[in-house]
């Protein structure tokens, strides 16, 4: 991974799917890596029609994000949105040198210009569709689910 830039870099996770990621990936990639989690929740640019969702969690970044290569982990990438508020939130902490995007899933469908640098897998899903990943303890569950109404 050194020649594609993420070689001691910090994971961020978005919260939640993206932070449960984000918290596996240092085992798994050789390097120094310090893990953060961002909840994007009051940067979302629908706050002001969706209102704030429940179970908001506290930003922690545990290192220096200027002159930082940062990993932005989530867990699935659609519209993009969701990482748009969450470069936006990291500019508040500081300027990184570089931010990459890595993603379990990229499933198309995007309204911004935002690409993964690192894909798990590409799925193509039905707009009335979700892709959800789920906790139970330690294990990780990834579903297709029809949208709630």
């Amino acid at each position: 991974m050194r020649g594609a830039g993420a070689f001691d870099a910090a994971f961020v996770g978005i919260c939640s799917g993206g932070a449960w990621l984000a918290e596996r990936l240092p085992a798994l990639v050789p390097g120094n890596h310090p893990v953060g989690f961002i909840d994007v929740s009051f940067y979302r640019d629908d706050y002001s029609r969706t209102g704030l969702k429940s179970g908001v969690k506290r930003s922690a970044l545990p290192f220096d994000v200027d002159g930082a290569t940062i990993v932005l982990v989530d867990d699935v990438l659609y519209t993009g949105r969701s990482v748009r508020a969450a470069i936006n939130e990291l500019f508040d902490f500081g300027r990184p040198a570089r931010i990459e995007l890595a993603v379990l899933i990229d499933r198309g469908g995007r309204e911004l210009p935002i690409e993964p640098t690192y894909c798990g897998a590409r799925l193509a899903v039905a707009r009335d569709l979700s892709v959800v990943l789920s906790r139970d303890g330690e294990r990780l569950r990834l579903a297709v689910e029809k949208q709630a109404c």
